[in-house]
């Protein structure tokens, strides 16, 4: 495409030349249930339980919601999905999508597992990233104290990192090392195999500590190119002027900052928190606020693109052209290689594949994991298709529009 034709998502038969039209036939079905509300509240509730209990239900998971959202029960399984969507110029974005178990031996467990993606993905010719989640293989309540001490301290976040891990106990101590090393063995891994990893953002309550070590692995590991990427969550009202921090750090320190910017995805959790514990809400007020700060982010890491590689995550349409926009103002090509894009596997095809027409670097966020594990991601994006305004609407609007395309 030539750097000056606009950019459009209304493109039905780019967005889903991918799918056959039985496989589109089958996402208009889903999207129609997933547009019932009530329907989605009783499928939440009731599917885990029904999963535990071992009724035979797996087959209809698979062939409707699984199918949709999931690349496959194994890491080998993805390769197909993969090569489909390689096919269209579209990347993957590998993520084991199995919740973290507490216990050392789950935690030295999914470390493993995080690696096994890494020396997988380096085989493949169309997975630059893979993604992390660092409850992963930490104690949720040894993040949640490291958090309180550096939220009771002033100054800058290393500052107020190290004078809390002195508050711990020497057992406590010795088991974030634990934390630490696991994950020094992902990121050596990583620039070994030269996969980029995303460390997902957490609840708020446990976001400091994390985002300490991140810093320090970048310090590391990020000298020559961008092999490590926080994630900042733009519904929180702190996270545009972390974004800034994090680039003075990176330049006092001499890295290259990665960035995956997000709108988030914990709002109603984490309000729910703040009143329950009579603390000003971390949130946004208002969609516009949230909408302001993220693009208000897009823009800081454009200005400063030689030293921050940034990944837009997002299925906002505004969002998405406002970033290709503001590479054309200041001459820079679309597929800049500190500039990508994704939207998560099963929605905003409309925007993935247009840009990746357009030429853009862009990929699909791609879990994996047996069917009853990956039931709590599941119902996550059921909850979020009904709950974001008008994304499931979208969704079927634009699957109508391109059934009819293709009957006419």
């Amino acid at each position: 495409m030539d750097a000056h034709t606009p950019i459009s998502f209304d493109n039905t038969e780019l967005a889903f030349k991918y799918k056959n039209d039985k496989q589109l036939k089958r996402a208009n079905f889903l999207f129609s249930l997933m547009h019932k509300p009530w329907l989605v509240k009783i499928g939440v509730k009731l599917t885990p339980p029904i999963i535990k209990m071992g009724m035979p239900v797996k087959g209809i998971i698979r062939k409707t919601i699984f199918t949709q959202f999931v690349g496959g029960e194994t890491l080998e399984q993805t390769a197909e999905v993969a090569k489909k969507l390689g096919a269209y110029n579209v990347k993957v974005i590998l993520d084991y999508g199995v919740e973290g178990k507490e216990g050392e031996e789950n935690f030295d467990h999914a470390c493993q597992e995080f690696i096994r993606v890494i020396n997988y993905a380096s085989t493949q010719l169309n997975i630059p990233f893979m993604s992390v989640k660092v409850t992963g293989f930490a104690r949720f309540g040894l993040l949640e104290k490291i958090d309180t001490g550096m939220k009771e301290q002033g100054g800058a976040l290393m500052k107020r990192y190290i004078k809390a891990l002195d508050q711990l106990s020497s057992g406590e101590r010795e088991e974030w090392h634990r934390v630490r090393h696991r994950m020094m063995q992902v990121c050596e891994a990583a620039v070994e195999k030269n996969i980029g990893v995303l460390i997902d953002a957490e609840d708020s309550w446990i976001q400091d500590p994390i985002d300490a070590l991140i810093i320090l692995m970048m310090d590391s590991f990020n000298k020559n190119r961008p092999v490590i990427y926080n994630t900042t969550q733009h519904y929180r009202t702190d996270r545009l002027q972390f974004l800034k921090d994090c680039y003075e750090a990176s330049v006092e320190r001499n890295f290259i900052l990665g960035m995956k910017l997000v709108r988030g995805a914990y709002m109603e959790k984490e309000r729910k928190r703040a009143q329950k514990l009579n603390y000003p809400s971390p949130i946004h007020t208002d969609k516009a606020a949230t909408d302001k700060d993220f693009n208000e982010a897009v823009k800081f890491c454009i200005e400063h693109i030689d030293r921050i590689s940034v990944i837009v995550a997002s299925h906002n349409e505004y969002s998405n052209l406002y970033t290709t926009e503001l590479l054309k103002e200041k001459g820079l090509p679309l597929h800049h290689p500190h500039v990508h894009f994704s939207q998560l596997y099963g929605m905003s095809d409309n925007i993935t594949f247009n840009l990746a027409h357009a030429g853009c670097s862009v990929s699909k966020y791609l879990p994996f994991g047996p069917i009853k594990d990956v039931i709590p991601y599941l119902m996550r994006r059921a909850q979020e298709n009904t709950s974001v305004k008008g994304q499931t609407g979208r969704e079927l609007m634009l699957i109508k529009k391109e059934l009819e395309r293709r009957n006419k």
